[in-house]
């Protein structure tokens, strides 16, 4: 319990009284989720419409590699991110490893499947009820899609959760392709790893605790949103 405590009150020192590095670590860590889920997004819902709507040879296949997707183990993907990053891989004349921009390319790898998964099987469900309704009033393919998506709002932003869960959260791909640099690469999770490997419990707690309360502050947000767009 004291060492619980310990870490409440350095919670509370972290997030009231501006301790930069902690304050550099939590932004760097916003900006990584929202990039991530961001591009997941925009890849993730076209795709998972599409395949919840179309019908083809090799569908099934498709899907079948989405919902397993959604539990790729993140040191996996991080290994094959740093492969092909590595400076003697086929990216490495990039140099974006152990940068903020590799840890982003192995979260999209990781959450754009939870998007698609669960987007698709939302749109498929709904697709066999209004299907017909829709056909009916003419819509030309694009029009059929954005209606569809306005029906699955609720669905998506529920996708989106998901996604920004995975992403805020990750920390074994986030090690492999960033290095836990200080001031560059380190996020939340990677900072209560060291903090651990160091002994120091209360300083990592704290961290958890800034970590649990973002989360729980955009996960409560998105939720208000979902709920308001049940209500219309």
């Amino acid at each position: 319990m004291e060492l619980i405590w310990e870490g409440l009150k350095g919670a509370f020192k972290f997030l009231f009284h501006g301790v930069p590095e902690i304050r550099e670590i939590t932004l760097l860590s916003l900006r990584i989720a929202a990039w991530a889920i961001g591009i997941s997004s925009a890849i993730g819902l076209p795709l998972g419409i599409a395949l919840g709507v179309s019908t083809f040879r090799g569908r099934d296949f498709l899907l079948t590699l989405a919902n397993t997707g959604m539990g790729l183990p993140p040191t996996v993907v991080g290994l094959w991110v740093a492969i092909v990053l590595w400076r003697t891989g086929p990216l490495g004349g990039l140099k974006l490893i152990y940068t903020p921009t590799a840890i982003i390319i192995a979260e999209v790898i990781l959450t754009v499947p939870i998007i698609i998964a669960l987007v698709a099987a939302a749109a498929s469900d709904k697709k066999a009820k209004l299907h017909d309704f829709f056909l009916s009033l003419g819509l030309n393919p694009l029009q059929y899609m954005w209606l569809l998506l306005r029906e699955i709002r609720s669905s998506v932003l529920t996708a989106i959760i998901a996604g920004f869960g995975r992403a805020i959260s990750e920390v074994g791909a986030a090690m492999m392709v960033g290095g836990n640099i200080a001031g560059e690469t380190r996020t939340l999770t990677t900072a209560i790893v060291l903090e651990v490997s160091k002994g120091e419990f209360d300083r990592a707690l704290a961290i958890s605790f800034v970590l649990l309360a973002l989360s729980f502050s955009i996960t409560a947000f998105i939720t208000h949103l979902q709920y308001q767009q049940n209500l219309k």
